[in-house]
């Protein structure tokens, strides 16, 4: 019997040899003269080009990528200091939007006109206007500071609105941060009963070990910038968990639910860091507050009032665990460290008395002693994300970045306040009351300024928003069953 071949088969046949050879050829050459890195090389080259491809069809996947990312990004610097991790993350956001410009004719584009989006763009715009403040902040130290303090939310608030417009999408960015967020806890008790790695140990011995080893206690700050950023996001997710615990779900679901807020919970303890206590106790009154039943928010209110009351009046705890005792301090108004910061603000407050407009974006923290070594309110450490605000912006800009957060955040708490389906009710309680814990949080620390917890802030503002529109689809969905 003969076969026939086809002309067209055969030329694809043969230029797959050809590119096989070719490959095989690539291979040999570059392991002749790089060893066994360059066969590692072609691979991430392969595996780089096969994503650019991915995303370039489906942009939500460059999304889910970023958001996974930004919870690596500080160990990635920690071990590996000169290479650009943190570019690679706009990287990952603006490969995102090149996808969804070129995938534009798939989106409902009407639903970027909303409050969220367009006040995102109105603090973008001031901080452009902000490049020619009077005070002279260097151009390199605003460009720098924008990145975190407008860009980053101006890329991702419309993203949800476009990529994440289903219910399902909501839950697996619940089910994305909460699995991180446990498995950064898990790595801190790594961290602090078996020990660190080598280039954790060099950042320490850089002078971080000042601020992280407390009497000879570790605080631990598992794969974030630092102890105070990873106790606050423990508790961000922490009472996101505990919040969905009363989520009338399946057993087995409010278990594991359970299961992670107590190990978050305890991430942030081990933390040492005081101000996320704050974050956990004002998101859970936001949450009781909007969950609208009058018993739980009495038998809540009661028991949240009554740790704190332990923890003000009574050294309960204290003979069990440094972490303890270190979290009973945030109760102590004579703190040392408090103080410290106090005397601090009445320093930034001299200074910036004839200063309505601030001293310019990038004059306070890293930055600041970066780039603008000369300015006066540099040499003051801010110690907090509200004061850094005021520094930068003076008390106009102040006011405004004020009224904005505390806008959105009502709004949110608005639209929720509305919402019918029980199940979504719930996941959105949580994610709101969770950001409110870590503005209120960002008064001790700047935590809603750095990724992770910025990144999950501004999508829970846009899933708020979106959950009219979820809500409408499931009473329509009720009616047509």
């Amino acid at each position: 019997m003969r076969f026939h071949i086809p002309f067209s088969s055969l030329k694809e046949k043969i230029l797959i040899l050809l590119l096989g050879a070719a490959g095989s050829f690539i291979i040999a050459v570059m392991t002749a003269a790089l060893g066994i890195v360059g066969p590692i090389l072609l691979i991430a080259l392969a595996g780089a080009v096969f994503f650019l491809v991915a995303v370039c069809f489906n942009p939500k996947i460059g999304f889910i990528t970023y958001i996974c990312y930004t919870f690596f990004i500080p160990t990635l610097l920690k071990h590996n200091p000169a290479v650009p991790f943190g570019p690679l993350m706009e990287g990952l956001l603006l490969l995102t939007w090149l996808s969804v410009g070129i995938n534009h004719f798939k989106f409902r584009w009407t639903s970027l006109r909303n409050q969220h989006c367009i006040l995102a763009l109105v603090w973008f715009i001031i901080n452009l206007i902000e490049v020619v403040n009077p005070a002279g902040a260097s151009i390199l130290g605003w460009f720098n500071e924008i990145r975190s303090t407008s860009v980053t939310w101006l890329l991702i608030a419309p993203l949800p609105f476009l990529l994440f417009d289903k219910k399902k999408d909501l839950d697996l960015f619940i089910y994305l941060i909460i699995g991180l967020s446990s498995f950064a806890t898990i790595y801190g008790m790594k961290q602090l009963y078996i020990g660190l790695t080598a280039g954790e140990q060099a950042w320490l011995d850089a002078g971080n070990d000042l601020t992280h080893i407390i009497f000879g206690k570790l605080r631990v700050f598992s794969f974030f910038t630092d102890a105070g950023q990873f106790g606050a996001s423990q508790a961000h997710i922490g009472l996101i968990a505990l919040v969905l615990t009363f989520g009338s779900f399946k057993w087995w679901k409010k278990l594991l639910l359970a299961v992670a807020a107590g190990l978050l919970i305890y991430g942030m303890m081990i933390s040492g860091s005081r101000g996320a206590l704050f974050a956990l106790v004002s998101g859970l009154f936001v949450a009781i507050f909007l969950s609208k039943r009058i018993k739980i928010l009495i038998i809540g209110s009661l028991i949240a009032l009554s740790a704190l009351y332990l923890l003000k009046y009574t050294t309960i705890g204290n003979s069990w665990s440094y972490h303890i005792v270190r979290l009973r301090t945030s109760m102590d108004p004579e703190d040392p460290s408090l103080n410290v910061r106090f005397r601090n603000q009445k320093i930034l407050r001299e200074i910036l008395a004839s200063m309505p407009f601030g001293g310019g974006v990038g004059v306070s923290g890293t930055n600041g002693t970066t780039y603008n070594q000369d300015k006066l309110l540099s040499t003051v450490p801010p110690d907090s994300y509200w004061v850094k605000v005021w520094v930068m912006y003076g008390i106009v800009g102040f006011v405004v970045w004020f009224s904005i957060m505390t806008f959105i955040m009502g709004k949110c708490c608005g639209l929720i306040w509305n919402i019918k389906d029980p199940h979504l009710k719930v996941k959105l309680i949580a994610l709101v009351s969770g950001s409110v814990g870590v503005f209120i949080c960002s008064y001790g620390n700047e935590v809603i300024n750095v990724v992770p917890s910025s990144m999950i802030v501004y999508i829970s503002w846009s899933f708020a928003f979106l959950g009219v529109r979820f809500d409408k689809e499931s009473e329509n969905s009720d009616i047509q069953l």
